[in-house]
């Protein structure tokens, strides 16, 4: 009899407690996995955009210092050799040039190589683009980056345009980042 006491009041209690039912259970997991969702997309777009800012940061970094590097070059350079729109110039360095390195006078070569819309300028001891050289900088998105040279005119000295459009997704126009400069010899001999 007790034991029966005991029974009936334990199946009041249980039945007193309200739980959840299935489908309730099945409506909040279905909107917690709409909201997870859309945070997930979120976070994966933001760590995408993310990577492409520095892919785009270096890739102009890097060009500023290829064209820094270049342009003490140039300005330390007793003559340029290059036709107006190439993709390849002949720099004749003294030995008194700090990026000479060599103790004597020496020629380096700057050119671009790649193909479609991906260039890289290189630079190389010589006077031809090949062997042993080094990358300064990716992403150029035409070859033809020394766009004019200009011989010493009178009273004045020769100067050298470099046209360097960086641009890691060229399908984004956008984003494309243009350096320019027209660069003096300084040791150029004036008429």
């Amino acid at each position: 009899m007790r034991l029966r006491r005991y029974a009936t009041a334990a199946g009041r209690r249980v039945a007193s407690e309200r739980g959840y039912s299935l489908s309730e259970m099945l409506v909040v997991l279905a909107i917690i996995g709409i909201v997870l969702g859309a945070l997930t997309q979120l976070f994966v777009s933001a760590s995408t955009a993310q990577v492409d800012m520095t892919k785009r940061f270096e890739a102009q970094q890097e060009m500023r210092l290829a064209l820094d590097k270049l342009r003490r070059e140039i300005h330390c350079a007793n003559k340029v050799t290059g036709s107006p729109a190439t993709s390849s110039i002949v720099i004749s360095l003294g030995s008194y040039c700090p990026t000479n390195g060599t103790g004597a006078d020496l020629d380096v070569t700057w050119c671009t190589t790649g193909s479609g819309q991906r260039f890289a300028l290189w630079r190389y001891n010589g006077t031809a683009c090949s062997g042993t050289g080094r990358k300064e900088a990716d992403y150029l998105t035409i070859d033809e980056v020394f766009t004019a040279y200009a011989p010493p005119a009178s009273g004045g000295l020769g100067k050298l345009s470099v046209l360097l459009p960086v641009d890691v997704d060229p399908s984004d126009a956008k984003q494309s980042y243009v350096l320019k400069d027209d660069i003096a010899l300084r040791n150029t001999l004036r008429p």
